[in-house]
């Protein structure tokens, strides 16, 4: 199993959103970037990501699961953009704030504190379970 983080800004697409959309999930569309898409392009069904909210909260919300591979984005008629579906799993007990992220040394290799704006990114085991005990969360 690998780990992930998908980037949202909650005005546009927030944690409420992704768990309204049950157990059949939703896509991970609209993302224009290589480095992101090809990250989408790894996944497996089953590898687990942290939803983060960007831009006003900056923090850990809740833990999703990619439930469809990659496949064509249904925005686009590019062929060069898949997406993912991913599905909620559960909430954070307590969100984990990008300060808190940077503070900490054993996160300081982490995807998200060298490049912050990548909406889609891998994340090691060791910082999955870092952050889950951050906010109080089972992994």
């Amino acid at each position: 199993m690998a780990y992930w983080l998908f980037k949202s800004e909650p005005s546009t697409w927030g944690w409420d959103d992704q768990t309204a959309k049950g157990s059949a999930g939703e896509e991970w569309d609209g993302v224009r970037n290589y480095q992101a898409r090809n990250f989408m392009r790894e996944m497996k069904a089953g590898d687990l990501g942290f939803f983060y909210h960007s831009q006003t909260e900056k923090s850990v919300v809740g833990i999703v699961e990619v439930c469809a591979q990659a496949h064509p984005d249904s925005t686009t008629d590019d062929d060069r953009w898949d997406c993912v579906d991913i599905k909620a799993v559960r909430p954070f007990v307590r969100p984990v704030a990008l300060d808190q992220i940077k503070a900490d040394e054993r996160l300081a290799d982490m995807v998200l504190v060298k490049n912050s704006r990548l909406s889609v990114q891998p994340v090691s085991q060791d910082q999955w379970l870092v952050i889950c005990a951050l906010g109080q969360t089972t992994p």
